[in-house]
């Protein structure tokens, strides 16, 4: 049996993740000892504890302690980081440290650095005195590649340890479907006033619903007046936001009726091929040809976004990433900055997004079905707080938060 000495520090038993931590460690086939436990007086007070971690063999323990520290537990002693060479393009050399979404920080030479853009199911990537995530189809033969656990600490954002008074109250639930709405939204433009006062950006995760709701009005109302600074989204909402300008339609339904017309079912098509004429969206807008609509909003504001396809794709757009991982690296170099994520109506692209979004970065997600914050932080981003309702009225009572004199014609 070889052991490890952990501690962890917060609010241990409130929040339940002693138990988390505990379950984990038998889980992973090792066993514990809970050598020592301070537990706070005060409601505010933290609690700290050392746990001695034992398992089989040093993979195994390697492991257990990875898998902890999910939970915010560190090595009491983590001594220096251990860093070989990958073996080729594309390949973690064999023991790699399997990273969280967590700050991070990494021991070398005697000093504590930390880990730029930290994103879950990566490596550790060392050059120099800089540390820095690295996907697994992004390393290179020869890059030094940290391995085990040692050395490596991470820290739990405050919000997971308790709710501060003030700060973006909603949090202390994770899907909400039935405090007040208007509440909801106007601590949400809260949060992004200021974000943006702050020199943050805002990220918007948005699917086709936003134009089948007949929400794309509001949407463009937020982008024209600066409350969206980039767009992550698939084929599907710029196909329809873009077909909804060209013929009124979207998906064939007229949005001023709400029926179904004559042929209707071409116009998402002819819309995509309307777009590849003319060889981008920016082009179509700077043509006059593409005249309203969120993807020409953001055109004009001269927002970036980021379109990235599936399998079931019509077209696609000739903007869409049809390259999955070249659409994962776009998506990343747009990350700097961004202080807040808004996802509204897509599960794939906001569970995309939330993979490879730091946790200390608040995230939203809006959707008619809990479901989808629900997967968000199954899959790691345990920051997800997730308001259930419809997104048209969602995006209008934002639009009425942020925009001066907004209304709908």
């Amino acid at each position: 049996m070889v052991t490890e000495a952990v501690e962890i520090t917060g609010h241990l038993m409130d929040s339940g993740v002693l138990a988390r931590v505990l379950d984990d460690v038998l889980d992973y086939g090792g066993d514990y000892t809970v050598d020592r436990i301070d537990l706070g007086k005060a409601h505010e007070d933290e609690s700290h504890a050392v746990i001695i971690v034992g398992a089989d063999s040093h993979e195994r323990l390697s492991r257990i302690l990875m898998r902890l520290q999910v939970h915010g537990v560190n090595q009491v002693d983590p001594g220096e980081a251990i860093l070989e060479p990958a073996p080729t393009d594309g390949v973690f050399p064999e023991g790699f440290y399997s990273t969280t979404n967590l700050e991070t920080v990494v021991r070398l030479a005697g000093q504590w650095v930390p880990v730029e853009q930290p994103e879950m199911d990566c490596g550790l990537v060392v050059n120099g005195t800089r540390v820095r995530t690295v996907p697994v189809s992004d390393v290179k033969a020869g890059d030094q590649i940290v391995c085990g656990a040692g050395g490596v600490r991470v820290v739990l954002a405050q919000r997971e340890h308790k709710a501060i008074e003030g700060d973006f109250e909603f949090m202390s639930s994770t899907v909400s479907s039935e405090k007040p709405q208007a509440l909801l939204v106007r601590q949400i433009a809260d949060r992004m006033r200021e974000v943006k006062g702050d020199g943050g950006r805002i990220l918007w995760v948005a699917g086709p619903a936003v134009v089948h709701t007949g929400a794309a009005t509001p949407m463009v109302a937020l982008v024209e007046h600066g409350w969206v600074d980039v767009l992550f989204s698939g084929n599907a909402l710029a196909t329809h936001d873009i077909e909804s300008s060209l013929f009124g339609t979207s998906l064939g339904v007229d949005l001023s009726q709400g029926v179904g017309i004559a042929h209707g079912h071409e116009h998402h098509i002819r819309a995509i091929n309307t777009i590849r004429a003319a060889g981008s969206i920016k082009a179509a807008v700077d043509a006059g040809i593409l005249t309203g609509g969120v993807m020409h909003s953001l055109v004009k504001a001269g927002r970036p976004f980021v379109l990235v396809g599936s399998v079931r794709d019509d077209g696609p757009l000739p903007d869409v990433h049809t390259d999955v991982i070249e659409g994962q690296r776009a998506m990343r170099a747009e990350l700097p900055g961004v202080g807040f994520a808004i996802m509204v109506a897509t599960m794939l692209h906001s569970i995309a997004t939330g993979n490879i979004l730091p946790a200390s970065v608040p995230l939203v997600a809006v959707d008619i079905n809990p479901a989808t914050v629900t997967k968000l932080a199954d899959r790691g981003s345990a920051q997800a707080v997730g308001i259930v309702t419809d997104i048209g009225l969602f995006l209008e009572q934002l639009a009425l938060e942020l925009v001066p004199g907004y209304h709908r014609d």
